[in-house]
């Protein structure tokens, strides 16, 4: 799919801003410009985002599915955009993630990349689409499809963006984390901003034109809940979707009986509009309802780069909350709380951080939206309440009542053992790329979820 749409994308901003720099991004010797025998099937997996430090869903997944590839059916090859910044701190646990690793360089994102995807607003493609866009990018996906790879994996819809339109057919793999529309129109809903309202109504159409367009050019779209499979075949009619389960490393995230300790902790990140949607709506319409009945609580919000003015609100009202900013381990916030609270009215996909709370016994209150496509049971693994006086009188309980702490804490745990490890998560994405490879793929057109 060619970019449309005018502008610059942050890698190209990258490339005007460090003089030679495409020149400087080379594919690794052994891969440019010859074709190299292969001992195995060769899967070029390309993603749009630097994976580390692994700090946020998307990254967690997509390096867990990553891990778990290599050393197994397929000789792998990465390829994303990187920093100079990136490489020189995370340079060696990224090549740890496959046999092969490449990068474009870009620059870092500050005030200039965020006045570019205002611009943006007039391009026929969404917004994170353009910013996406990189003729660099393109440029090396291109020498690595001359060496002729069994699969290709596009991790997110973005991504396909960087695949030249001239390209050699080569069975592609779509792995989507949610359907993208879906979050623009939730993002609509809640706003009460007539203005806002029409620019995330703007975007949905355009992402939903975009994401049709790709899923027809992917083989195979890779779903990560039967409820985005589900969309994918009955609204973009996708040709073959199948459903992988979410993964935990089960030893990294070891099981602690929850605290005591009053205190209620939120994960994420703190740039991303549906975390701070949802914590406005804790602090401004759920909290004071819990502060009242509780006035020793505690509110934790770990995450990078909270806005500054939902700081000084929470600051300015009394309140007894903490925020992180970004930090390099949440373990420590989880096992220290009685209380993980998940308040989000906008999302899609599967939320990984669930999988990861439960995992460490953490007790679970969120809305419907927090866990959705999840199968979880109200009131054995986790309590459930949209409306702010329900959700603050699940916090208040989970608070008062050790006991009901102690059993939603070890269901949940049990849960995610039977269920969710990330290998089994990687053996089956290992199989729809294989069989994404046989002649007679896309016979088919269910999407079953491997057990």
């Amino acid at each position: 799919m060619q970019a449309e749409g005018g502008g610059m994308s942050q890698d190209e901003h990258a490339d005007a801003l460090q003089p030679g720099a495409v020149g400087q991004t080379v594919v690794p010797i052994g891969l440019a410009g010859s074709k190299v025998p292969k001992s195995r099937p060769r899967l070029l997996f390309i993603s749009t985002m630097f994976l580390h430090p692994v700090d946020t869903g998307a990254r967690i997944r997509t390096t867990q599915i990553l891990r778990g590839l290599r050393g197994g059916r397929f000789e792998t090859v990465l390829a994303s955009p990187a920093t100079r910044r990136e490489i020189a701190t995370w340079g060696a646990e990224i090549q740890e993630l496959a046999d092969t690793y490449v990068h474009w360089p870009v620059a870092e994102r500050g005030r200039m990349f965020s006045l570019a995807r205002l611009r943006h607003l007039i391009s026929s493609l969404p917004v994170p689409v353009v910013t996406d866009r990189s003729r660099s990018g393109t440029a090396v996906i291109r020498e690595l499809l001359v060496q002729s790879p069994d699969v290709v994996v596009v991790d997110f819809p973005h991504a396909m963006v960087l695949m030249p339109a001239d390209s050699a057919p080569v069975p592609i793999v779509l792995f989507t984390h949610n359907v993208e529309a879906e979050i623009f129109a939730r993002h609509r809903d809640v706003s009460r901003d007539p203005f806002r309202r029409a620019v995330w109504e703007n975007q949905r159409a355009k992402m939903v034109r975009y994401e049709r367009s790709v899923m027809s050019r992917a083989d195979t779209v890779v779903a990560v809940s039967e409820r985005d499979a589900a969309a994918f075949s009955a609204e973009y009619q996708a040709r073959k979707v199948r459903v992988i389960p979410t993964g935990v490393d089960l030893d990294f995230f070891e099981y602690r009986p929850p605290s005591d300790h009053a205190q209620i902790v939120f994960t994420g990140s703190m740039d991303w509009m549906a975390n701070i949607d949802g914590i406005e709506f804790l602090l401004r319409e759920v909290w004071p309802k819990v502060q009242s009945a509780e006035p020793s609580a505690s509110m934790v919000v770990v995450g990078r780069n909270p806005p500054a003015g939902l700081v000084e609100e929470a600051r300015r009202r009394g309140y007894a909350w903490t925020f992180t900013g970004w930090v390099p381990e949440t373990r420590p916030w989880v096992w220290g709380s009685a209380a993980f609270v998940i308040p989000l009215r906008v999302g899609g996909g599967t939320r990984l951080k669930v999988w990861e709370a439960m995992a460490m016994g953490g007790v679970v209150v969120s809305t419907r939206i927090g866990v959705e496509g999840l199968p979880v049971e109200d009131g054995k693994h986790c309590l459930l309440a949209d409306e702010p006086e329900a959700l603050a009188g699940a916090l208040i309980r989970v608070l008062r009542e050790a006991p009901l702490r102690s059993s939603l804490s070890r269901a949940a745990r049990d849960h995610v053992e039977r269920n969710f490890s990330y290998q089994r998560a990687a053996a089956v994405f290992e199989d729809i790329c294989l069989d994404a490879m046989s002649p007679d793929h896309g016979l088919a057109s269910d999407h079953p979820a491997s057990n």
